[in-house]
């Protein structure tokens, strides 16, 4: 069995920093002591003097586009760009092509996972107006989410049935995770704005068409039914300040009934940046002001926000250079959001320790996810060192997605992931990756 020690490491967890050696066997940690020594010459030893060691960021949001829309990304691709990243973890978006609204179509996407993802990996599976026998026979130990999308960014997966809608709350065996946004309220905005500029409206637009209204419409009323019905609700990329008072901080997170997550490019962009980056900063919702902004900030750090994610969802950019109707939203983050994040601590926004509970713990806790997310004895080894004091640019030469660009580019960073650890195997150090061999494993859940 693999045995690796990591020695002096400055341990961000569970709301700590402490200075410990870890010993990892068999994908497992095993000893977090002071000061361990290699008991057998087969150790591989890491001396991880002057980084930080987290625990391995689970994404609780990403599209690898794995079926049917592999020109922008696929699994392979997408869960390498991740562990560049320090993401060990994933939890893979139902809307690719086929979609995944059946249990064969589930099963297939975890094959797939199985045979080329860098990183452990679940799935969600996808509601939709008629497919409520399906949702009923996804097991909960094995599968992450139910996936709701209320907003038209995913074509005929919206559920606007309102009966339907009612019914899935009320039986889904999951945790339901919605994307909020009022699809009348978009379409009679959208249709006010082509009637002035055609299809070629301004990007600043956006914010305007997918309004704080569309948000807070949708948002209010999932939070509702799950009221009504009991639902265990989590809502995805809340964007904007007045969505804030649909949640609460009274609780702990294990205790939690309604959650909510909040994504790297509506902490790090406001509407001031469309100017700059036009659509490569499209995203639904929207990228909204700079009150938003900082809402979203105050409301991660007093625990109103429980999970920070990506929505990793990238375009080529020959598609994103199309006129407004015709770019599509989403972009590429899963490798750069822990860098952002840190650079949000070098800001004196957020600490290290409320970072580590928000990509690390707290999808650990939110989903149930078993053994992972956190630095103790007996867990899973996923593992992340990182260099607070070692500056990088993302450059087209060092940006890892398949779409080969990234809203970030030409960002200087202060921290830099220096290596990845997936069941205990290195993945990743100093932007290379390890040869590909079969380490990570499918996520299981403790329901």
């Amino acid at each position: 069995m693999k045995k690796v020690l990591i020695k002096n490491a400055k341990i961000v967890n569970e709301g700590k920093i402490t200075e410990a050696d870890v010993f990892i066997e068999g994908g497992i940690i095993v000893e977090i002591a002071e000061s361990i020594s290699a008991k057998s010459p087969d150790v591989q030893i890491f001396d991880a003097e002057g980084t930080h060691l987290l625990p391995g960021v689970i994404d609780d949001q990403v599209h690898f586009r794995e079926p049917g829309l592999t020109h922008k990304e696929n699994i392979e691709m997408g869960s390498r760009a991740a562990v560049a990243g320090g993401i060990t973890s994933f939890i893979e978006m139902p809307n690719t092509i086929p979609q995944t609204t059946t249990i064969e179509k589930l099963e297939e996407k975890f094959k797939l996972a199985e045979a080329k993802s860098y990183a452990n990996y679940s799935f969600m599976f996808g509601g939709t107006n008629d497919n409520l026998e399906e949702i009923l026979k996804v097991d909960p130990k094995t599968t992450a989410a139910l996936k709701l999308f209320l907003g038209s960014s995913t074509g005929n997966m919206l559920v606007d049935d309102e009966k339907v809608l009612e019914q899935i709350f009320s039986k889904s065996p999951l945790l339901i995770a919605v994307h909020c946004e009022d699809e009348e309220t978009i379409q009679k905005n959208l249709q006010e704005y082509t009637e002035r500029y055609g299809d070629d409206i301004p990007i600043e637009e956006h914010p305007n068409i997918r309004s704080e209204e569309a948000c807070y419409k949708s948002s209010s009323r999932a939070v509702a039914l799950a009221k009504k019905t009991g639902a265990r609700l989590h809502v995805f990329h809340v964007s904007t300040e007045k969505e804030l008072s649909l949640f609460s901080n009274k609780k702990k997170l294990k205790d939690k009934k309604i959650t909510a997550e909040v994504c790297i490019h509506h902490l790090w962009f406001n509407d001031s940046d469309y100017k700059k980056k036009g659509t490569l900063i499209k995203w639904n919702p929207a990228v909204k002001t700079e009150k938003d902004q900082e809402a979203l900030m105050k409301a991660l750090n007093n625990d109103l926000l429980d999970v920070v994610a990506t929505d990793h969802a990238p375009h080529t950019k020959e598609e994103k250079k199309n006129v407004y109707t015709k770019a599509p939203s989403g972009g590429p983050l899963v490798q750069h959001s822990l860098a952002a994040m840190l650079q949000f601590y070098h800001q004196e926004k957020i600490s290290l320790e409320k970072i580590v509970e928000k990509m690390c713990h707290n999808p650990a806790i939110l989903f149930q996810i078993k053994d992972r997310g956190f630095i103790r004895e007996g867990y899973k080894a996923d593992l992340v060192l990182v260099d607070l004091n070692a500056p990088w640019s993302v450059q087209p030469d060092n940006i890892q997605y398949k779409c080969g660009w990234s809203p970030f580019e030409g960002v200087t960073f202060k921290s830099r992931v220096t290596h990845t650890f997936v069941n205990g195997n290195l993945v990743y150090r100093n932007f290379k990756h390890q040869p590909f061999a079969k380490v990570a494993e499918r996520l299981q859940f403790d329901r």
